[in-house]
C-alpha cells in the first residue's frame, strides 16, 4: 500500500480553508480539497500496517475506532497514491452511500485510529476521501442508482439522518418504494 517507506519521506496535510472574510462574503465551501498530487501524496503515506485500525469500525468505550461504516481506507489511499480516482471512487461507494457527506463533515475516527497515530500524525484520510468524491462529481462517476423492477411492497423509513438516508438509498436500489 501507499509508497515503501512514504510515511518515513511525508508528512500529514492539512486541507487548506477560506479566510473568514472570505467565508462572510459567500456560501462557497470554505475547507479546500487537495490536488490530485497532493491527494497522491497523503495516499503514499499509508504503510500497510496489516490490521487497518482506521477501517474496523470497532466501539472502544463510549466512542468507535475507526471507521463506523467500514470504508475500505486503506485500498483507496493505495488508489490515489496511484492517481486512479475513479476505482477509487467505486471502491467507497461500495461502502459509503453518502461519501459527498460524510467527506465533509465526518469527525474521521479513522484518523485517530491510524497506526501512524502512535508516533507521529495519521495519513489525511477525510482530504483524500473528500478528494475522491469531488474528483468523482468533476468527472460525472457519479450517477443514479434506479431500480431494475419496482416491487409493490411499500417500506417507510424514520428518520433522514445518515442511517435513515442510507437505508432508504439501498431499499430502493433493491426496487421497494
Amino acid at each position: 500500500m501507499g509508497e515503501f517507506k512514504g510515511f518515513m519521506k511525508y508528512n500529514k496535510q492539512s486541507l487548506s480553508e477560506l479566510s473568514l472574510v472570505d467565508r462572510l462574503s459567500n456560501h462557497e465551501v470554505f475547507q479546500q480539497r487537495f490536488t490530485k498530487e497532493d491527494a497522491s501524496i497523503q495516499g503514499a503515506c499509508c504503510m500497510d500496517c496489516g490490521t487497518p485500525f482506521c477501517q474496523t469500525g470497532q466501539p472502544y468505550g463510549r466512542e468507535t475506532i475507526g471507521c463506523p461504516i467500514g470504508n475500505y481506507i486503506p485500498e483507496w489511499n493505495d488508489l490515489v497514491y496511484h492517481q486512479d480516482f475513479k476505482t477509487a471512487y467505486e471502491r467507497l461507494s461500495e461502502t459509503n452511500n453518502f461519501s459527498e457527506f460524510t467527506g465533509r463533515v465526518c469527525p474521521a475516527p479513522c484518523e485517530n485510529s491510524c497506526v501512524m497515530k502512535i508516533n507521529r500524525e495519521s495519513v489525511a484520510i477525510k482530504g483524500i476521501e473528500r478528494t475522491i468524491i469531488d474528483e468523482a462529481y468533476d468527472n460525472g462517476w457519479v450517477q443514479p442508482k434506479y431500480p431494475e423492477d419496482n416491487k409493490p411492497q411499500t417500506i417507510a423509513i424514520v428518520g433522514s439522518g445518515p442511517a435513515g438516508l442510507t437505508a432508504a438509498e439501498e431499499l430502493n436500489i433493491k426496487g421497494l418504494k
